[in-house]
């Protein structure tokens, strides 16, 4: 048995989330399915990051545990034939046996896109949360300055999260602005349950001025749910990048697990 992992890239719309279901076809599902058939034993697949339903990934980093014959590297020209369009392989490669594709990540990028345009677009529909109203993109940026830096984001999940703690570090926010498209990319060592979707509506209800621009750090206060905006879309928001640590690939057992 050797364990190899995936980069893997795919739209949400259609599935009912990453991880699978009992109600709904999942990404999870259709990428273990069309492992089983590329190596001829049912496999089981882990990923980094449990998307919603809707929601896209750019990287989604995948590992699990084979005893085929086909040479690792070559596992996105197999799987790309039989998978539907919308999942797309692009990398794979051996691993250690005890890798772990979520519980030894050491930061992940998610990037949420906002058209602010009178009309929405039948193209990217699926891709981008349409916002008819003008938006004040100095008052969000305003707000999204308080986001870095380590603090307990209590008041950032929704309800069904179940990490064991809400203290997270955030590296890096920016709102980038090119005409009405908006494009929210947050960097961390770690996300709780819809936590970008809350901070990407928080954002959009303070270019509204229905917020003021410190309700993030009115937020880190009061541990309050209510004292954020709605949660955003999920169409908006993309996975874009999944880090590891370097040691991860030479010697996962000397980094401490944590979810």
């Amino acid at each position: 048995m050797i364990r190899v992992l995936l980069t893997v890239e795919y739209d949400g719309t259609a599935y009912a989330g990453w991880q699978r279901q009992l109600n709904g076809l999942a990404v999870q599902q259709v990428l273990e399915e069309a492992l089983a058939s590329a190596c001829a034993h049912p496999v089981t697949v882990t990923g980094s990051s449990r998307t919603d339903a809707g929601v896209h990934a750019r990287m989604q980093m995948v590992h699990f545990d084979t005893s085929c014959t086909i040479p690792p590297e070559k596992f996105p020209f197999v799987l790309n034939n039989l998978l539907p369009p919308d999942i797309r392989v692009q990398a794979a490669r051996e691993v250690p046996a005890d890798f772990h594709a979520r519980f030894l990540t050491s930061g992940k990028t998610y990037t949420y896109r906002i058209l602010n345009t009178r009309h929405g677009s039948a193209l990217r529909r699926n891709t981008w949360w349409h916002v008819p109203v003008p938006l004040d993109v100095s008052r969000m940026r305003e707000a999204l300055s308080f986001l870095p830096g380590t603090h307990d984001f209590a008041a950032f999940q929704a309800a069904g999260g179940s990490a064991k703690t809400t203290v997270r570090t955030v590296h890096a926010a920016d709102l980038a602005a090119a005409g009405p498209e908006l494009v929210l990319t947050v960097s961390g060592n770690a996300f709780l349950y819809n936590m970008v979707r809350i901070i990407a509506g928080t954002l959009v209800e303070v270019g509204l001025c229905k917020r003021e621009p410190d309700a993030f750090p009115r937020a880190f206060f009061s541990l309050n749910r209510l004292d954020l905006g709605m949660t955003a879309p999920p169409c908006g928001l993309e996975l874009t990048e999944v880090r590891y640590p370097d040691r991860a690939f030479t010697d996962p057992a000397a980094i401490r697990w944590a979810e």
